[in-house]
């Protein structure tokens, strides 16, 4: 095996073995207490190709690239780039071989600026040793006016959008000359627009020779922008095909294993009573004047671009962020609410929009997670936690909800996003909620694990729970809802019954 530092100099010294491959995964296992992540898997990426990566969540899609980047390693199997076999032992060896990776969660420093992100322990030095500002923002310049990036080289990097924070990750990458960028869900947090810039930038990339991994969730990405996919499941090596040679449902049954014949299993119920009834609600600054009712039973979808105030909406009405002006009803009767305990004491459950952030605390184990909303209620006695009931009971919805973990002790970090994200609905479902609040119920996971979130949003309207769903993707708000409301930079701009609704007058709404 040639080891990383001579596969280096062999990269630097330009002489390219004649593989077939520019890097290749053979045969690789790995596993972590109590799973196996990876059970003899391949993998080959070409020179100058899109490679999206597919599968459900826990699939492994992740814990092979974090082989192929250098941050964990095989138990079995090798690893070759341009043919030779290599061992990386770490992010930064990774990287001096010519592979970079881009996180779903980004890796930046928000309070150095955009150049300094760029060139950390790489920074250009004048002839007194010190950094060299001025050729480190020309450096920078001369990059961005390569990949079209319209981002002031000492802008700060807290002051950046998620998408323009995202387009100085893949400028970092291609700084260090990379042959090899493997992208997790580049386009989770990004606009329409956003999306289209990246994905010029990744085909002028890959008509530069540079290989690129594309994980995603997404099918019209993958049949937009990807050359070839590999799916796996179950962390095992299912198939490569070109994008060319499959459909859509082709893509599914490989990922799920089976067919999913209603991937919006939205059924049609009786309405019940108001429940809960917003009017004139105004956060100032943010939205204003923002009123709708929801009934018993009725999913409302809530649509609108990135920045029109739909989430700030849903914080205040659980009393994340209380309102300064406009009122809230519940079956009829005003209340005050000015903190999620209230919101928790009106039967409200509310799943946040960043599952890692504001969602899961990632240091606790599945059972801390699900049990967290109920410990001051429904199973305390006497001040004391009927904990046997409760584990019971977790447990129990666990199993319901198909939560796929070693045991209730797992860290809930090491649990897939699609796991971490049912882990988090059945928080709420222990509460019993009469009204739930759900903010991109979907995002970032599998088509397998979005297909039961949705069974189980519509099962709970039939129980006669009233449902807000946010969402930024079209096909869900126009399958899942009853009635859509649309906002438009803090406004509600209209209305729109499931029986009229279309992307095309919803986004007419959302752009008004």
């Amino acid at each position: 095996m040639v080891s990383p530092t001579t596969m280096a100099a062999v990269r630097k010294s330009g002489v390219v073995p004649n593989a077939e491959y520019l890097l290749a995964a053979e045969g690789v296992r790995k596993e972590f207490p109590g799973v196996v992540a990876l059970d003899d898997v391949t993998f080959r990426l070409k020179r100058g190709s899109v490679h999206a990566l597919m599968g459900e969540n826990g699939a492994g899609k992740s814990t092979l690239m974090k082989i192929l980047a250098g941050i964990y390693h095989p138990d079995k199997g090798t690893v070759q780039l341009k043919g030779i076999n290599i061992r990386l032992e770490s992010p930064l060896d990774a990287l001096e071989n010519g592979i970079a990776m881009i996180h779903q969660e980004l890796n930046l420093m928000a309070s150095m600026t955009v150049a300094e992100n760029i060139w950390i322990r790489r920074e250009p030095l004048n002839r007194l040793g010190f950094v060299d500002h001025k050729e480190m923002n020309r450096k920078t310049a001369e990059l961005f006016n390569r990949l079209n990036i319209a981002i002031h080289p000492q802008t700060t990097v807290g002051e950046l959008s998620v998408a323009n924070r995202q387009m100085v990750e893949i400028a970092k990458a291609v700084s260090y000359e990379s042959d090899v960028l493997i992208m997790d869900e580049p386009t989770s947090a990004l606009t329409e627009r956003e999306v289209e810039h990246l994905f010029h930038i990744i085909r002028g990339l890959r008509d530069q020779g540079i290989g690129i991994v594309y994980i995603t969730h997404k099918m019209n990405e993958l049949f937009e922008i990807a050359d070839e996919f590999s799916v796996f499941r179950d962390g095992k090596y299912i198939g490569t095909h070109a994008s060319t040679d499959v459909t859509r449902d082709d893509i599914i049954r490989m990922m799920v294993g089976r067919e999913i014949t209603q991937m919006f299993p939205k059924e049609v119920v009786p309405l019940g009573d108001t429940v809960l009834s917003v009017k004139n609600l105004t956060l100032d600054g943010i939205f204003k004047d923002v009123s709708f009712d929801v009934r018993a039973g009725e999913i409302l979808g809530v649509a609108g671009l990135v920045g029109s105030g739909r989430s700030n909406v849903a914080e205040t009405i659980f009393g994340v962020t209380p309102a300064s002006s406009g009122t809230i009803e519940i079956d009829g009767r005003p209340v005050d609410i000015d903190s999620p305990t209230e919101a928790i004491g009106h039967r409200m459950a509310f799943l946040t929009e960043d599952r890692k952030e504001t969602g899961c605390l990632l240091i606790l184990n599945v059972l801390e997670n699900m049990q967290i909303a109920v410990l001051q209620d429904k199973f305390v006695r006497i001040g004391f936690v009927e904990q046997a009931a409760l584990s019971a009971e977790c447990e129990e919805m666990c199993r319901k909800l198909r939560v796929k973990t070693p045991n209730m002790n797992e860290r809930i970090e090491n649990l897939s996003g699609g796991n971490q994200q049912k882990v988090l609905i059945g928080r709420w479902m222990l509460t019993n909620p009469r009204i739930l609040i759900l903010d991109e119920p979907t995002r970032g996971i599998d088509v397998g694990a979005k297909a039961e979130i949705h069974r189980l949003v519509t099962e709970m309207a039939k129980n006669g729970v009233a449902v807000i769903m946010i969402s930024s993707e079209m096909p869900e708000v126009l399958g899942m809802s009853d009635r859509i409301m649309v906002m438009h930079e803090g406004r509600v701009t209209g209305f729109l019954d499931c029986a009229e609704a279309t992307q095309i007058k919803v986004m007419d709404l959302a752009a008004r």
